[in-house]
């Protein structure tokens, strides 16, 4: 039996902002700010270290990590710690009931929100650099399992219209991931949950803070299993909760325990070891008692690489960052007005809607103004090698079906693949979606055939990580 040559370290910090917060920010929501908290947010840090190679891989209960944000943290983990710039996977679980990010609308608690944004940054150092303080030897495994809170969510209605719903004919990814880290002694250090989802079970009508159905599910496996949970979000771009945008907090707690639940059951049947049965002794008794041992064999897979790749992903015509402004400070102040003059709460909530839909717009077009170049943005695609398995993400809000062929073009022996990680570049349809219309394709930047070129940079960073 190989040594294991495999180290890790824990931490989690408590990033619940205070009541008073700009809230979410739905366009249909009536209220402002957070009324309550539910159940905290946190930052939870795994750093693995094999020889001189440090990896850190962080889990962070946010609506988004801008890439400003993302550059940021690292550059502040890189100072703590030592670890390496391109040894760092920021993933942030997309959570839509925290604290709103853009003003649009909102006029009460924004002081707040920017101040809790803002000191994001450091408190993933922070537990970064926590976790880099605990490191022990470990030993590494992983399995798979299904859940069906998810399902598509691109229906179309009676008009041919696209709407944010339940669509069960088009592609839905149910795999649950889980990679488990042990120490020697056999005590669960931690593990990682991967599963393709958007955290939108808590809708316009929630006024609490909640980390959505991640945060239960995170707990039903520390409490079940031990150790500390990581939550990594999948390929969730067209993927929606099948119970989504209530108001009732009962329903991610619910649906969130079912994940977990499943997750746990997957964790407490992997082992990091091949066993060979062996029979001790028969105990006479009534009947002769078999006394056996499941002995570890072979050797350990504890190879920790990291790698990146990277593609010129094309962009579509966008109207100019300086029309779209005008346009979204116009409905902005027709919001402020049926505000002040008392409007009826339909006609409030439409006008919230269309000045939503302009901001949004907006920040697509800034987003390629500001990273796009001769046309393209450049993705980096990053995979990360913890023995047999192959973590590999990039800063998009990718459709399933991505996810999906990148795993089945994967030569490793079992890949788990996220978006939402590295910075924030929103929505990366396949070129079906794109035809098809709808929110996700309206709010991305990208042009057709830009899920090919995502698709192939992940499936060349893999490569190199498992050649």
């Amino acid at each position: 039996m190989q040594n294991p040559s495999l180290s890790a370290g824990v931490a989690r910090i408590d990033i619940t902002p205070p009541v008073g917060v700009a809230h979410a920010g739905w366009g249909a929501q009536k209220h402002q700010v957070a009324e309550a908290i539910d159940m905290p947010l946190y930052v939870t840090a795994i750093v693995l270290q094999q020889d001189d190679l440090r990896v850190a891989i962080v889990d962070i209960d946010i609506l988004i990590l801008t890439a400003d944000m993302d550059a940021e943290a690292r550059a502040l983990i890189v100072e703590k710690t030592g670890i390496a710039s391109e040894n760092i996977r920021l993933a942030y679980s997309h959570n839509h009931s925290g604290p709103a990010m853009m003003s649009d609308w909102l006029t009460e608690g924004m002081d707040l929100a920017e101040a809790w944004y803002a000191a994001i940054p450091a408190k993933i150092a922070e537990a970064a650099s926590r976790a880099t303080e605990s490191l022990e030897q470990v030993v590494v495994s992983s399995g798979t399992g299904e859940c069906n809170i998810n399902v598509n969510r691109r229906p179309v209605d009676a008009q041919g219209h696209r709407f944010t719903g339940r669509n069960w004919n088009d592609p839905v990814d149910h795999e649950v991931g889980v990679v488990g880290i042990d120490t020697l002694s056999g005590d669960p250090l931690a593990t990682l949950m991967v599963f393709a989802c958007h955290p939108t079970m808590m809708g316009h009508d929630n006024t609490s803070i909640t980390p959505d159905f991640p945060g239960p599910a995170r707990r039903v496996v520390e409490q079940t299993v031990g150790g500390l949970c990581l939550f990594l979000q999948g390929a969730g771009g067209n993927q929606g909760p099948v119970h989504g945008f209530v108001g009732d907090l009962a329903v991610y707690r619910r649906e969130g325990t079912k994940l977990g639940l499943e997750a746990a059951r997957v964790r407490m049947n992997i082992d990091p070891y091949e066993r060979e049965e062996r029979l001790i002794e028969i105990v006479p008794s009534g009947a002769d008692l078999g006394m056996y041992a499941d002995d570890p064999i072979g050797e350990l897979d504890s190879t920790l690489a990291v790698k990146w790749d990277e593609t010129d992903v094309p962009l579509r015509d966008l109207e100019s960052a300086a029309v779209l402004k005008q346009r979204a400070d116009e409905l902005a102040d027709v919001v402020s007005q049926m505000h002040a003059g008392g409007a009826p709460h339909d006609e409030l909530i439409a006008a919230v809607s269309r000045a939503k839909k302009a901001t949004i717009a907006l920040n697509c077009a800034r987003l390629a103004e500001k990273h796009g170049e001769d046309g393209h943005i450049t993705i980096r695609s990053q995979a990360i090698r913890i023995g047999e398995t192959i973590l590999v993400s990039v800063p998009l809000e990718p459709f399933a079906e991505i996810g999906l062929e990148v795993k089945d073009r994967s030569p490793a022996s079992r890949t788990f693949f996220s978006g939402f990680s590295n910075g924030h570049f929103n929505y990366l349809p396949t070129d079906v979606g794109i035809e098809e219309g709808g929110y996700e394709v309206d709010v991305s930047p990208f042009a057709a055939g830009s899920a090919e070129l995502v698709t192939r940079a992940c499936v060349r960073a893999i490569e190199k990580v498992w050649p």
